[in-house]
């Protein structure tokens, strides 16, 4: 859980901006980044789904080692 310390800017009354450290930055920086490699697996392992598959023996069989 990455804990923020946001400092919010007004215009007009109304929120506008978004302070945050450059290290809080950096967190969800990185918890994006892992967030897309987690969607981007998922997808790929959905894909493998309609892959057909040989077992180990099945190979060796065919190739004769």
């Amino acid at each position: 859980m990455i804990t923020l310390h946001p400092n919010i800017l007004e215009r007009e009354g109304k929120k506008a901006f978004v302070i945050l450290s450059y290290e809080e930055f950096e967190k969800i920086r990185e918890a994006l980044d892992d967030y897309e490699d987690l969607k981007d697996l998922r997808t790929a392992k959905a894909e493998e789904d309609s892959v057909p598959v040989l077992s180990l023996g099945c190979v060796r069989e065919e190739l004769k080692i």
